[in-house]
């Protein structure tokens, strides 16, 4: 395909637009979500969602109960494509005026990342459940996680915490960044409309099995390549603090060496939520995953890190060393993927 309808259809992505990504980072991480008068972009993109439920149910539900699974299918995989082509052609509609068109492009970009928001909203839920009763430090919890929460003592909400902060930084940062490089915001909110579905529809459950499998699966394919990528950005990252910030290192755990993340992460039942969880644990020296209740199921997972023996409790130090960690490593990689796309940018 000629690279100028490419670039006509993606605006914005790094191969003509070198600022944008870097930009979008800076301001992810230093103000959070934009907070501004209308409603958050993916806040749309799940109403429009949830408007689609019903007829996807409907459709599911009609006729023979054997075909079920497969109208289901059908149906959750039109949704997706439905809601993904509506996000990136609103998304388009916004940022391909010229001259004007560059606003729009910095807005949806800083507000598809989210690293920011999740480690000021991990920040918060950590301070309730150092400080507050477990009924309302559960509560918090339940908010940021999908996991039952009701009878978690205090150290279960501490590593619940960080295996949802951990398992994040893919969704969170290094996926979303991915797609901003690779096809603009037009890209980044087509993933980001896959995203939602899966984080909406994406359950094992009775009431989800069937219309959110192509939510689910699509998700799995576009975060692939992130999640591994994520590896290498923690690697990276704890590589560079110990040579150039020794003090800021305040993670005290030891890397094991990729072979041994990813035979750890090949264990859980996603393909690609244990990758940037392995990491952290094992350079955090604290245990990760392991058998947790979903929606009233007990779901039997790896443990993820170093063995019991050789680990330590998450405590509240522990937590802010993960947060510093994530917080680092959003700065190394995001910019080590920017200038391997710049490097490739000036190749072609």
């Amino acid at each position: 395909m000629d690279l100028s309808l490419l670039a006509s259809l993606f605006p914005y992505s790094v191969w003509e637009c070198w600022w944008l990504a870097p930009l979008a980072l800076l301001l992810d991480l230093r103000l959070g979500d934009p907070r501004l008068p209308w409603p958050h972009p993916v806040c749309l993109v799940g109403r429009l969602l949830a408007r689609l439920e019903g007829p996807a149910r409907r459709r599911m539900t009609s006729g023979d109960p054997s075909g079920e699974k497969r109208r289901g299918r059908l149906a959750g995989l039109a949704c997706l494509l439905l809601l993904a082509g509506v996000t990136g052609l609103a998304a388009w509609l916004l940022v391909s005026p010229p001259l004007l068109g560059f606003l729009p492009a910095v807005y949806l970009a800083w507000a598809g990342l989210a690293m920011g928001s999740l480690l000021e909203t991990g920040g918060e839920v950590l301070r309730e459940v150092e400080t507050r009763p477990e009924a309302p430090a559960r509560k918090a919890l339940s908010r940021l996680v999908s996991r039952d929460t009701s009878r978690m003592d205090r150290p279960l909400l501490r590593k619940t915490l960080a295996d949802t902060l951990s398992e994040n930084f893919t969704d969170a940062l290094l996926a979303p960044f991915f797609w901003l490089l690779l096809a603009g915001p037009v890209g980044l909110w087509m993933y980001k409309a896959v995203s939602t579905t899966d984080s909406m529809w994406g359950y094992l459950t009775e009431r989800w099995r069937w219309l959110g499998w192509a939510g689910a699966r699509a998700d799995d394919c576009l975060a692939f390549i992130p999640a591994r990528l994520s590896v290498a950005a923690l690697r990276l990252t704890d590589v560079l603090v110990r040579r150039l910030r020794p003090a800021a290192r305040v993670w005290d755990g030891r890397w094991p060496g990729f072979r041994t993340v990813a035979r750890q992460a090949a264990g859980m039942p996603s393909p690609n939520s244990g990758w940037s969880m392995t990491a952290c644990a094992w350079l955090c020296r604290a245990r990760m995953a392991g058998p947790s209740v979903y929606f009233g199921a007990l779901v039997d997972k790896p443990w993820l890190g170093p063995p019991k023996d050789r680990a330590a409790p998450w405590d509240r130090a522990r937590l802010l060393a993960l947060c510093a960690l994530m917080r680092y490593s959003a700065v190394c990689g995001g910019l080590a993927l920017w200038l391997v796309c710049l490097a490739f940018r000036m190749l072609r």
